[in-house]
């Protein structure tokens, strides 16, 4: 089995085909999972459409849609789905869209893993998943780091923050229990794409060249 994760999209549809473009998604052994953040940037319609239609060709089980901070601000009437966007649409009908926002999930966990769109409350140990307010799966930073008994792989904060290096914007992997994959699409143009093997029990980072093994963020990278 290969899980495949990539986040914070931000209306980049472009990007967003790209990073796809990486996945082989005929492929019955492959699950992808969203992080959330599908909107407020560029084109958020055209990339909630295209995540959709994924979901409505290869079903809910292998697309799997998370809820980020930007979903769930649309979702509690804090903010429109478009705003802030470059390509302004008109006389767009929003309930759809917003049904298909609400019914998204607030995490994904495997026997390993934790996929969510911010983080978690570690300090809650093995009772993580009722001790989390939905604020923290939503919105939490800083990001944490240092080992958990459970991979968890974020995004919402961008990994050239995280690294301290304003030109990373690849996955971070901080060497002990903690992937974080918002690659700053508005000023990168890149959205990262992480795959976990089941066979090979490791995590790769797939681009245009390739797979590569996530291993521990150096600065010198």
């Amino acid at each position: 089995m290969k899980i495949y994760a990539i986040s914070d999209i931000h209306g980049y549809i472009d990007e967003l085909n790209a990073a796809l473009s990486y996945i082989d998604l005929d492929d019955e052994n492959t699950v992808l999972v969203f992080l959330g953040d599908y909107i407020h940037g560029h084109d958020s319609y055209a990339v909630l459409d295209r995540v959709i239609e994924l979901q409505e060709k290869y079903g809910f089980e292998k697309i799997v849609t998370l809820m980020g901070n930007h979903e769930e601000a649309v979702d509690e009437a804090r903010s429109t789905i478009s705003e802030g966007d470059d390509v302004v649409r008109e006389d767009v009908d929003d309930i759809p869209y917003r049904k298909w926002i609400h019914s998204l999930r607030k995490l994904y966990k495997t026997e390993k893993q934790i996929f969510v769109h911010a983080g978690i409350d570690e300090e809650a140990e093995d009772l993580w998943e009722v001790g989390t307010p939905d604020f923290t799966f939503f919105e939490k930073y800083p990001p944490e780091t240092g080992h958990f008994y459970m991979d968890i792989i974020a995004g919402h904060t961008g990994t050239e923050t995280i690294s301290g290096n304003p030109t990373f914007h690849g996955v971070f992997y901080d060497g002990e229990s903690h992937y974080y994959i918002d690659g700053s699409v508005w000023k990168s143009g890149v959205i990262p794409v992480l795959m976990y093997d089941t066979d090979t029990d490791r995590y790769y980072e797939i681009t245009d060249k390739g797979k590569k093994i996530v291993t521990a963020y150096s600065v010198n990278e």
